[in-house]
């Protein structure tokens, strides 16, 4: 979907000797150069196309768009060329034939549950998503689409869940907060007998550590807010999977409901990607070396993150992931629920350099208390069986010194 000036032949020949050299480019080249193609001005860098709408040639090139019989864009709710941009290089990431933007990462998911589900339909999801995720799952039942919650490392509880009208299994891996790592090979293995598809939230790792699509998923979402910007600066979100499901069935959805990533914060995003192999390695690095140190903290119970040894599934995170990515988790000692919250949350309070925010994926280092905050709207008896206790605490380890780190999380020791 192209309005590029020149020579039609000309652009064909160019763009398909393009196309052939990207296939061939390394996942870092491909995350500063995918999906840019230059306009008539020359430019070097990518421009932000801030428009609500375009022009036609003529009423018959209007009318040959607005029936799909003409490729170029109409209107910035569903095409733009700077959102595209985005779509083509993180679709070039994932290994995914395509992918769509959205206005946040809640947006995405709503988009696929609506695409797939209607009235009298089944999900079965892991319990350890994000908080926001569980509510918008209970909110659909509103409109008696039920969801079944499972342990995320049980492939057999997966299987079991299953009914007839279930059209979706729902998996965030690593999990928030937990850090637990499913088994995408086999809950793909599950779906594909069901004839169902695998939805996998890849936010945690990005392309950078861990591609499902490679793993056998059907369908990847991601909250772009997090690390694919990787500074803070915007809220987005994108759908990936088949160019057949995103032209068939999630783009009406996304079309006529609206949920639309403004052209700007599509061009931030597009920039993000562009560092983000080397950020994910220096996050993931770091986070292992506070990970580490925590386990050696006589105040600290049981650290979890996916890279330490002690980890439940630190096997299969090796074998799925690239690194154990920037997010982690510890729980405090304390001899009952209220002294370990009142000893979190005065691990929160003494901290100077990391920033007390639920939100991560930023370059700044961040904690928050999931019990309290994200998860603060589960009944307590689900946060007790999904392993959220009142002394847990979640760090999403950033980009400054693990020295300093480790040493904003002393002070409150």
């Amino acid at each position: 979907m192209s309005d590029r000036p020149g020579e039609e032949g000309d652009d064909r020949r160019e763009g398909a000797a393009e196309d052939d050299a990207a296939a061939r480019w390394s996942f870092e080249t491909r995350a500063v150069r995918a999906g840019f193609e230059r306009s008539a001005y020359g430019e070097h860098d990518e421009p932000i196309f801030l428009t609500s709408s375009f022009v036609h040639d003529s009423a018959a090139h209007a009318a040959a768009k607005f029936a799909g019989e003409a490729d170029g864009y109409i209107y910035s709710r569903f095409g733009n060329p700077t959102v595209r941009l985005f779509e083509q290089r993180l679709a070039s990431l994932e290994g995914a034939e395509e992918c769509r933007a959205t206005a946040s990462g809640m947006a995405a998911i709503q988009a696929v549950l609506v695409s797939l589900t209607q009235a009298g339909d089944h999900i079965v999801c892991a319990q350890g998503v994000f908080g926001t995720t569980l509510q918008l799952f209970a909110l659909f039942r509103r409109y008696d689409i039920a969801t079944t919650f499972v342990p995320l490392a049980d492939p057999q509880a997966w299987r079991d869940a299953i009914r007839p009208n279930t059209r979706m299994l729902f998996v965030e891996t690593p999990s928030n907060p937990l850090t637990e790592v499913a088994d995408l090979r086999a809950l793909s293995s599950i779906a594909r007998e069901r004839g169902i598809a695998l939805v996998v939230d890849n936010c945690f790792c990005t392309p950078a550590l861990q591609r499902p699509l490679e793993l056998g998923a059907d369908i990847v979402v991601h909250s772009a807010t997090k690390y694919l910007d990787g500074q803070g600066r915007v809220i987005g979100g994108a759908v990936l999977g088949s160019k057949r499901y995103m032209d068939e069935t999630l783009q009406p959805v996304l079309r006529y409901g609206g949920p639309t990533l403004s052209a700007f914060n599509a061009w931030v995003l597009a920039k993000g990607l562009e560092t983000l192999s080397v950020r994910m390695e220096r996050h993931a690095r770091n986070a292992l070396a506070v990970a580490r140190w925590l386990e050696a903290q006589p105040a600290v119970e049981r650290v979890r993150y996916p890279w330490l040894e002690s980890h439940p599934q630190h096997a299969l995170a090796r074998a799925q992931q690239r690194a154990g990515g920037a997010v982690l988790a510890f729980e405090v000692r304390g001899v009952d629920d209220a002294e370990r919250k009142a000893r979190a949350w005065r691990i929160v309070d003494a901290c100077r350099l990391l920033s007390i925010t639920a939100n991560l994926g930023d370059a700044k280092s961040t904690i928050t208390h999931p019990a309290s905050t994200t998860h603060g709207r589960m009944p307590i008896e689900t946060r007790r069986e999904t392993g959220i206790g009142e002394g847990m605490l979640r760090v999403a380890v950033g980009l400054e010194s693990v020295e300093d780190i480790c040493g904003d999380l002393a002070r409150g020791m």
